[in-house]
């Protein structure tokens, strides 16, 4: 089996992962793993934008403030005054590469401009950094080019991660550490290891455990499912984002249609036509996403409609072409102008705010494993994310990763041997239809059962039935060779499994987990909710 090494392996390929591989280049050999191409991460599909506080009328405090509210009493405050605090100078870092963020349009003799910003649902004013309606793409494009400009870095796409190396699954002297992980090279078909004393793990979410959500098709909670299986603690996977607004169309898949639209008035309409969002919440259509997605969710249910409607007419064509090129473009596309008329949408899986526990500088308890972004749990987001602290944590968090590696180095020694990767009695598999019917049945079990509002006897329904599936899973990850769609599948049951187990564990409703059965917040259960299992317990 071929053993790649480096000094520094980072795996993912977003925003989190590039902002890691930057900062470790100059200090040492850096591989970077990508599952598919670098151009394809839940950050390069980020329209929105980087909630900062920037502005001259805008405060740290005033930022943290809105953190808070938003995340229901589980926000860590240190945490996030961490986070907000350190945004300003990695902007500064991300425009000095080449990122432009929108500014105001400038008289002809003035030599600079303010910061053209966007609000979003549960801020108290505008704080969002964006360019155009595809803020992630830019941000991306920008730092791509430079990642494969840097001599240091080695990139490998099309490489999947199957599980994180420990000393203690190697039974290997020292102390307990991750010391690299196996992959599957999806082009050439065979399976390798990366060796490096200090790994990023920065694999991003998990949207594709249900049925709807606005993640491309990567977003399959790879990395959290490979920590939990080598003993890491996961927090909070409860508390799961459901984007109020996506296209409602067959062939859109989801598409986003940004907060930021109604950041600048539109509003959401019911079937009859009429504003809703004032008899749920006195903020309106500026409410936190939680408030949002559910209101949508009920007026749906109640009058048995299949989407509500987004409406900003009030808005000039030119304006709308000019703040949301992409979105405007896109729903033409589809058959519908914005300027002219309303846009059906409708909640789909947005953002996981639980994951690998972690502090901001990407520590885990796992020595020469750190992790960063949405595969992370730092505390920022307590139980609801407010609209663009994402990429910002990303942001943030990559570049302190990075920097807490290179200020504690691990004493490289010796290489510790690494197994060939065994294929015992497998065989390659005829029966492909097997994992796209088990695939479906996840996600379907988990939007059914385990979405925007749950109930006990819904969660034990889907605990039941997703242990069947995950034990069936069991069975054939060992009689058949591994492919990337089993991996993937593997991973989503495993998300599956946490996101469930920790639902019923919180007994209230709180944040962006709803129950039936517990429709009040409970001041005894203000705590975060952790999976803590022995290294395996989570395996397949």
């Amino acid at each position: 089996m071929k053993i790649l090494d480096c000094d520094y392996l980072v795996i993912g390929g977003g925003l989190a992962g590039l902002s890691a591989a930057m900062e470790l280049a100059p200090h040492g050999r850096v591989i970077l793993c990508a599952k598919r191409g670098l151009d394809e991460s839940n950050s390069s599909h980020a329209q929105g934008g980087i909630a900062v506080p920037i502005a001259e009328d805008d405060t740290i405090d005033a930022h943290l403030h809105d953190t808070l509210v938003a995340g229901a009493g589980l926000t860590q405050a240190e945490v996030a005054r961490d986070i907000i605090t350190r945004g300003a100078e990695r902007i500064s870092a991300l425009e000095a590469w080449g990122v432009h963020f929108e500014r105001k349009p400038r008289h002809p003799r003035e030599t600079d401009a303010d910061y053209d910003l966007g609000r979003e649902g549960g801020h108290s004013t505008r704080r969002i950094l964006h360019s155009g309606d595809f803020t992630g793409a830019e941000i991306i494009r920008v730092m791509v080019e430079r990642v494969r400009r840097q001599r240091n870095i080695e990139i490998h796409e099309q490489f999947m991660a199957i599980d994180l190396i420990t000393s203690g699954w190697l039974k290997a002297a020292g102390d307990y550490a991750c010391i690299g992980s196996y992959f599957l090279d999806r082009a050439n078909h065979e399976i390798l290891a990366v060796r490096a004393p200090q790994t990023v793990l920065a694999t991003g979410g998990a949207g594709k455990v249900y049925l709807y959500t606005s993640n491309p098709d990567i977003a399959t909670g790879d990395g959290i499912a490979m920590a939990w299986r080598a003993g890491l603690e996961i927090r909070n996977m409860e508390f799961v984002q459901f984007h109020p607004t996506c296209l409602f169309h067959p062939e859109a898949k989801s598409f986003l249609i940004s907060e930021a639209v109604r950041g600048e008035g539109a509003r959401l309409l019911n079937g009859a036509g009429r504003a809703f969002m004032k008899r749920y919440d006195a903020r309106g259509d500026l409410a936190p996403r939680d408030i949002v997605a559910r209101a949508i969710d009920n007026e749906m249910k109640t009058r048995g409609d299949e989407c509500v409607h987004l409406d900003i007419t009030h808005q000039s064509a030119a304006f709308l072409k000019r703040r949301f090129p992409n979105i405007y473009a896109t729903c033409k596309q589809y058959g519908f102008d914005m300027a002219r008329e309303s846009i059906p949408v409708v909640p789909a899986e947005h953002y996981f705010c639980g994951g690998i526990t972690t502090d901001t500088r990407g520590r885990t308890a796992l020595a020469g494993l750190h992790a960063a972004g949405e595969v992370a749990c730092t505390g920022l987001h307590g139980a609801n994310r407010l609209a663009s602290n994402s990429l910002l944590e990303a942001l943030v968090c990559g570049h302190a990763a990075a920097r807490d590696i290179l200020d504690h180095p691990r004493p490289k020694g010796r290489k510790i041997r690494i197994p060939a990767w065994t294929v015992g009695h497998a065989v390659p598999s005829d029966e492909a239809v097997v994992v796209t019917h088990n695939w479906d049945e996840v996600r379907t079990v988990m939007w059914d059962y385990v979405g925007i509002v749950r109930t006990n006897r819904r969660l034990a329904r889907a605990l039941r039935r997703i242990n069947t599936l995950r034990r069936e899973i069991r069975e054939y990850y060992r009689d058949y060779l591994v492919t990337s769609d089993l991996l993937e599948l593997r991973n989503i049951s495993a998300v599956a499994e946490l996101v469930v187990r920790s639902a019923m564990l919180r007994r209230e409703s709180r944040g962006l987990h709803y129950t039936l059965d517990y429709p009040e917040p409970v001041s005894s259960m203000g705590h975060d909710t952790v999976i803590h299992d022995l290294p395996g317990g989570g395996a397949i």
